[in-house]
């Protein structure tokens, strides 16, 4: 008879996204004087770039393309009206509701909307809707921002500024699978940089800048992280590197939309059904075990939060066990509690060399 439906759903949703998050989503907002006739614009490969836009609009939708162990899975660009008064509205308006991953805008520095972008994409966050963006010199103290700093690129087509490289840093992530980092991620097109000491790439990093620095052959990504500075109990360290916080952002992502779309509605609230869902999403963390992304994971009855649940409901449960919380009816309401542990990738090595 084979497994539940809804257990076969969340374990082909972790096989389904392994393979996504090797090759993410770019969003791009560009500027042209004319509006192409298709606005916005999907673009799989250099072929797709159409010839009626800038040059320089093509050589960012190429930048993005670039990617790193594999090209970004395609990239979405909205184009806005290139005048004194240039209006992004209606492009975030569009990708409120249009999946991506990392988004970029090459004017968006000269236009003065760094603060603007910053804002929605921690707004949509906070929504639920777990993008990201590169901004270019933006500390936002967030997660959802990767605040790229390098101020000088020299590639062997010319030269690039801080906010017109962003798409390349943006496809560059796009590109690493989640069991890799973009940490030393090569940039081949990159001859030279802005050179930085050892000791103020540390506080680069430190402030959580991305930056790219000329190791004495080759121009590489510095450490991936992204603008989170101030950690507290709800968002320690670990929110501040760019891998983790795919992982997280990706498992949130799944099991909200999988559960949506396979048990929301379609089952009783029993104590049995409550332990298929957690059969099922025990199997999506199995999956991501056996996919290198996770090294544990667990997934139980929220005991505390169900037992204050009750007792706002007028259960007297002062003398109830965990056991009789567990089995409780909790209305339509599942209160789960997971725990999980998401592998890291070697960044730091330390050797002992004894003679």
């Amino acid at each position: 008879m084979g497994m539940p439906s809804i257990n076969i759903s969340f374990k082909d949703t972790a096989i389904a996204s392994i393979a996504r998050s090797e090759r993410g989503i770019v969003a791009l907002i560009l500027k042209e004087a004319t509006l192409p006739v298709n606005n916005p614009l999907t673009i799989l490969s250099p072929a797709d770039i159409p010839s009626s836009i800038s040059v320089a609009n093509k050589k960012q939708i190429e930048l993005a393309l670039m990617g790193y162990v594999k090209a970004p899975k395609k990239v979405i660009c909205y184009f806005v009206k290139q005048d004194e008064t240039v209006d992004y509205t209606n492009a975030l308006t569009y990708f409120a509701h249009t999946s991506f991953d990392f988004m970029a805008i090459p004017t968006v520095g000269t236009d003065g909307k760094t603060l603007e972008v910053a804002t929605w994409i921690k707004g949509q966050r906070t929504s639920g809707k777990m993008c990201k963006a590169v901004l270019p010199n933006t500390a936002a103290d967030n997660e959802g921002i990767i605040n790229f700093t390098t101020e000088s690129i020299l590639a062997v087509d010319g030269e690039y500024t801080t906010e017109q490289y962003c798409a390349r840093i943006a496809g560059l992530i796009a590109g690493t699978p989640l069991t890799i980092a973009c940490t030393f991620a090569p940039l081949p097109e990159v001859t030279d940089c802005t050179r930085l000491t050892a000791a103020e790439m540390d506080a680069a990093i430190d402030a959580g800048k991305f930056i790219i620095f000329f190791d004495g052959e080759k121009v590489k990504a510095g450490r991936g992280v992204n603008s989170l500075v101030t950690t507290s109990a709800g968002k320690g360290a670990d929110f501040k590197k760019i891998k983790i916080v795919e992982a997280m952002d990706m498992i949130y992502t799944d099991i909200k939309m999988t559960a949506q779309d396979n048990y929301l509605g379609k089952y009783s609230n029993s104590y049995d059904n409550k332990c298929l869902l957690m059969s099922a999403i025990s199997g999506y963390f199995e999956q991501l075990i056996i996919d290198g992304v996770l090294e544990s994971a667990s997934v139980s009855i929220d005991i505390d939060t169900q037992r204050a649940y009750l007792k706002g409901t007028g259960v007297n449960t002062d003398n109830m066990n965990d056991d009789q919380i567990k089995i409780y009816s909790t209305d339509s309401h599942v209160f789960l509690a997971s725990t999980i542990d998401i592998l890291d990738a070697i960044e730091d090595i330390v050797l002992g060399i004894n003679i």
